[in-house]
């Protein structure tokens, strides 16, 4: 798209992407990106950071150079911008002979305003060559947060990318992401050599997502409920095994659902394809393992599931953030038990990672645990994690249905005598079992019918005590037998707790399958009102039917927040038009007639 260089970001942002003003810190950040500046940017998904450094690579003469992990994301995210009328092309593996010579002449000639690519295409001699030549306006590094070691998604490929630094040391350096705790955002600052005064930091917090945490007590008969409220929206559900990705998606198939399976086990045809599907679709569930997600752009993911427990805080915070790209209400739900918690330990210590890098682990579990566990706000542990902070915020489970805490001392107490007294080699069911003075062969064989602790815990059922349990090993009194078969012991806080006895405030175990209410307390836009939503869907389908014609995701067409303002505004004219948010001049040209014409049927 040929912009006049007296062009301001501001007209860009509008006549480009169709929006009147920025939002948050996104002004600074263009402005001083715009001024020759580097910059670290971390911004929730969904925040708008792709503009932070597009309306920069637009304005700024040359071409901008933007390094992305996946071709997926780099494909919608080029798609996206030449439906807005933005000259942005890829360089990946997948161009065949004569599309590469195409595109490395666009690039010489400088008739690109975007190029994409992965950081192993970027670093080849061959790439670092050509660019050597070309006047580039910046360097973006999205999903920066792979560079750091110490991360959840750690890609040493992205690690050596300190080779653009001096090499292209005139040129404005910018480093994206919207996971990174403290010592993840010093050593990007400290390896990409950005200076601690041109970060910005804009949070953590996304409102518009509803967090809930619940025991596994049915995982497919909690996954069916949470799902109800999703017929013909689209979601993630996460799982551990590719087994059980494969099994689930089966299982929600039969249910009606339109669900697909996606883990690195899987061919890689297979998998694209159903990458694909998801992507195009608008009422597709994906299973997957967490090979799924990194740049996912998909902006009206409804919901994401975790039916096992994800690997840390930053794990489920970037997993979660896949819902409610476009700033819509959206929902999650996460189950876990003992058994997760005894399986991602046993992860942790038959690793062979060193042991500064096992501690790291135990204690971004702790952390996790933590979180799942809580009594008080889930939005307030989660951002606390990252060092941000909010208020109580009326959008979680716990906020919503504060849980109930009792004093759990003496059952804390008799769980570990009854640990101590069957030789601390037993796993929870059976230890349980012993609790309630159930009587089977296998405890009358080990003669635990006879020891003191045999029936002593009939105040509270199995479910309480299982939950018990799991708050106790969550807190490090009891120790979990990675190498052998799940046996509990007592841990060295369980035998200074045993020696103190000091107050134990334990959550009081949900019932069976609570129900959760409603989204509340969100700031994001509304919902479709009742007058309007017979249009909306009218516009849907417009939107798909444009979408399949040119083999594109509808959601670069119009988001379905643009969708949900047009049904609103109702617009008569191409003026009228102009005004609703999302709607640049491009699209104008190419889609206002058609989706005038939707709404011009329906008033």
């Amino acid at each position: 798209m040929q912009l006049p260089m007296t062009a301001t970001a501001l007209e860009i942002l509008k006549t480009v992407f169709g929006y009147d003003a920025f939002r948050g810190p996104q002004a600074r950040i263009v402005e001083h990106v715009l001024a020759g500046n580097n910059a670290f940017v971390l911004m929730p998904t969904g925040g708008g950071k792709s503009l932070c450094y597009q309306i920069p690579a637009i304005v700024r003469p040359g071409m901008g150079v933007v390094v992305s992990p996946l071709l997926a994301l780099m494909a919608d995210q080029v798609a996206a911008l030449r439906q807005a009328g933005v000259r942005a092309a890829s360089l990946n593996s997948d161009l065949s002979f004569d599309d590469r010579r195409t595109l490395w002449h666009d690039i010489r000639t400088g008739t690109l305003d975007l190029l994409y690519v992965a950081p192993e295409t970027l670093l080849r001699p061959d790439v670092l060559e050509l660019l050597d030549g070309v006047k580039l306006s910046l360097i973006a590094i999205d999903e920066a947060h792979c560079l750091s070691q110490w991360g959840h998604d750690f890609r040493p490929s992205y690690r050596q990318l300190d080779a653009v630094v001096s090499r292209f040391a005139g040129t404005p350096r910018m480093a994206l992401t919207a996971t990174a705790d403290e010592p993840t955002r010093a050593e990007i600052l400290s390896h990409l050599a950005i200076d601690e005064t041109d970060a910005f930091i804009a949070g953590f917090d996304r409102p518009n997502i509803r967090y809930a945490i619940e025991e596994k007590d049915n995982p497919r008969a909690q996954l069916k409920e949470f799902l109800k409220r999703y017929g013909g929206e689209s979601g993630i559900v996460y799982c551990l095994s590719k087994r059980k990705t494969e099994e689930t998606a089966a299982w929600l198939q039969g249910l009606g659902y339109d669900a697909l399976a996606y883990h690195a086990g899987m061919d890689k045809a297979a998998r694209e394809a159903n990458q694909m599907r998801f992507q195009h679709g608008e009422a597709v569930i994906m299973v997957a393992t967490v090979a799924f997600g990194m740049g996912i752009d998909k902006p009206d993911v409804r919901f994401v599931a975790h039916i096992d427990l994800p690997g840390s805080i930053e794990a489920y915070y970037q997993e979660t953030g896949r819902a409610g790209r476009d700033g819509l209400p959206s929902d999650t739900l996460m189950l876990y038990g003992y058994d997760d918690i005894a399986l991602r330990s046993r992860f942790i210590e038959e690793s062979e990672a060193p042991d500064q890098r096992k501690r790291m682990e135990r204690q971004k579990l702790d952390a996790l645990l933590g979180l799942a566990e809580t009594a008080s706000c889930r939005r307030q542990v989660l951002l606390s994690y990252f060092g941000d902070h909010c208020e109580p915020c009326g959008n979680c489970d716990t906020c919503a249905e504060p849980p109930r805490l009792f004093d759990g001392a003496i059952a804390a107490q008799k769980a570990l005598s009854c640990i101590y007294r069957t030789g601390e080699r037993f796993g929870q069911a059976y230890v349980v079992d012993v609790l309630l003075g159930v009587e089977n062969e296998r405890i009358s064989q080990f003669g635990h019918d006879r020891i003191s602790t045999f029936g002593i815990g009939t105040e509270h059922d199995n479910r309480t005590w299982r939950a018990i349990l799991r708050q106790m090993i969550a807190l490090r009194l009891i120790d979990v037998d990675l190498t052998g078969h799940g046996g509990l012991s007592i841990a060295p806080a369980g035998r200074e707790f045993l020696r103190d006895k000091p107050e134990l405030m334990l959550r009081v175990a949900a019932p069976s399958r609570a129900r959760r209410g409603k989204v509340a307390g969100s700031t994001a836009q509304p919902a479709v009102s009742d007058g309007d939503q017979d249009l909306f869907q009218a516009l849907r389908r417009k939107r798909t039917e444009i979408a399949r014609l040119q083999n594109v995701p509808p959601y670069v067409i119009f988001h379905d927040k643009t969708l949900i303002e047009l049904a609103a505004a109702r617009p008569a004219s191409r003026a009228e038009m102009a005004n609703v948010p999302g709607v640049g001049e491009a699209k104008l040209d190419r889609y206002g007639p058609a989706f005038l014409a939707v709404i011009a049927e329906h008033v």
